[in-house]
């Protein structure tokens, strides 16, 4: 499956979410995509490895990309293998961490995305 065109940063931000519902994102205003952002305290750096470390426990997701404050992942579900993309932006000023994870194939994604996402949070948020 090729990498899609609408990942990465553009104008500061992370890409907007596509119409369909398989996508979720900390800097969308549509209510049924929008999902807080990774809060954090003291170093981008330290919260950065920390959140790095967080994805090393996630079964079947990778690092693909990773700049000085963005992060490309990418999670291969268990059984049909379909591929999301998960980034991370982290906005050091305001201490969070923007996140976008959107489905490559298919219309709905069951809440996979989010249900990634808060699964991170939470790992995050313990200091796992």
């Amino acid at each position: 499956m090729s990498m899609p065109e609408n990942i990465g940063i553009v104008d500061g931000k992370l890409q907007p979410c596509p119409d369909s519902p398989n996508c979720v994102s900390s800097q969308t205003q549509q209510s049924d995509k929008k999902i807080s952002p990774l809060k954090y305290t003291g170093d981008y750096l330290v919260a950065k490895d920390k959140l790095k470390s967080v994805i090393a426990t996630v079964p079947r997701m990778e690092i693909v990309k990773e700049t000085d404050k963005y992060l490309h992942t990418k999670a291969t579900t268990f059984f049909f293998r379909f591929v999301d993309d998960c980034e991370f932006l982290i906005d050091d000023v305001q201490k969070i961490i923007h996140v976008r994870s959107a489905s490559r194939v298919g219309h709905s994604d069951l809440g996979v995305n989010r249900k990634r996402v808060e699964a991170i949070r939470k790992k995050f948020e313990e200091g796992k």
